[in-house]
């Protein structure tokens, strides 16, 4: 066999990659390309050394001292002021924000539609009664005194003063005329009407009763067409939950005119929803013990994109407006529908409790902006 012989090709190894790092060592300049080599194979690491220079500047002290802000009483007595060093004005700065009262949404939707009613020609109806006798309330409006809406469980009733001493009496013989037997093409309801029943203080459960007085008083006088509207709270004995609370606003309008038909209404009520974005309504028959006939009134709302119930109306019974002493052909359509619900919708408020009430976050009301109520 042959033997194998093994021969030096060439004389010296250039090894490259130590040279790289004794250049990096040393801290010589290198190529980018050779630095991202080096990297990858993990052979060098970067590293961030920084550095400070300390010297003593022109305000060098070896003691902090603390200027002053204010030129107190005390410095001026004690002559202090000639001696100490006070802090300069910076007039770029802020001051503190400034203390300041700030609009609730139910106040910023009343406002506006306040100022709806306004447009269509009604007068406000004084609504500063929030205690309201029985007669008002219920009697007046031809709902019987054996109405589930009358129980203790429906109606917040008043301990003291228990009773009113205040209503007019050939008015009230006539309620309950028309309640036990009947008149101007009514039975009535056939039952025995007790004054003490009528005499009882509630808290007043809608602003209807401030309509039924309104009217009574319009009937004392030479018949003059009106338009009244009203927006004020209410008290229901309801339980507590996510849509209802124990107290909460109501919003009514009526018109009292000669001749009103049902088409009187429904032209009212689409003026009136239509300025609040509401141009599509549908009407659905109700029952209320004090307007026939009543309907339910729906309309679509286009951001949720379905049909919502927004208010009821109807026209006052003739069982109700006779008695009062209004002419026989003088009729009233009205409406009605809380605050809380268009509110709670226009600020995508899902619990009424985060809207009214003590569980209220008053950020809310800091932050909310200013609502015009329309529907894109």
């Amino acid at each position: 066999m042959g033997k194998q012989r093994v021969s030096r090709k060439i004389l010296h190894v250039e090894d490259k990659v130590k040279d790289l790092l004794i250049r990096v060592q040393d801290g010589e300049a290198i190529n980018p390309e050779d630095i991202d080599a080096l990297k990858r194979r993990k052979l060098i690491a970067p590293q961030t050394w920084k550095g400070y220079s300390v010297r003593k500047g022109a305000n060098y002290a070896p003691e902090r001292k603390k200027v002053a802000t204010d030129l107190t009483r005390d410095y001026l007595q004690r002559g202090d002021w000639k001696e100490l060093e006070f802090k300069e004005y910076n007039f770029s700065a802020k001051g503190q924000p400034a203390e300041s009262g700030h609009l609730h949404p139910l106040l910023k939707v009343r406002q506006q539609l306040q100022m709806i009613f306004l447009q269509m020609g009604f007068e406000e109806m004084p609504t500063n009664n929030f205690a309201e006798s029985s007669f008002w309330n219920f009697d007046a409006l031809f709902q019987p005194q054996q109405h589930p809406a009358r129980d203790s469980h429906d109606t917040f009733f008043l301990q003291a003063p228990s009773t009113t001493k205040m209503l007019p009496e050939d008015y009230v013989e006539r309620v309950k005329h028309v309640h036990e037997i009947g008149g101007y093409g009514s039975r009535g309801y056939g039952y025995d009407w007790k004054r003490e029943d009528a005499d009882k203080n509630v808290l007043r459960t809608h602003t209807t009763a401030v309509s039924s007085r309104m009217l009574y008083l319009l009937a004392q006088k030479p018949f003059v067409p009106k338009r009244y509207y009203s927006i004020d709270r209410v008290f229901r004995n309801e339980a507590v939950d996510r849509t209802h609370l124990a107290e909460f606003h109501q919003i009514e309008g009526l018109v009292c005119d000669r001749g009103l038909t049902l088409g009187d209404l429904k032209g009212v009520l689409s003026d009136f929803f239509s300025r609040l974005g509401m141009s599509k309504l549908r009407f659905k028959p109700a029952y209320n013990p004090y307007t026939e006939p009543s309907m339910e009134i729906f309309g679509y709302h286009e951001g949720l994109k379905k049909w919502v119930e927004i208010g009821n109306s109807g026209m006052f019974r003739p069982e109700m407006l006779l008695p009062m002493g209004l002419p026989e052909d003088v009729r009233v359509i009205a409406w009605g529908l809380s605050l809380e619900r268009p509110t709670m919708i226009l600020y995508k408020v899902d619990n009424i409790r985060d809207l009214f009430g003590h569980k209220v976050d008053l950020s809310l009301i800091k932050r909310n902006p200013i609502c015009r109520i329309g529907i894109e």
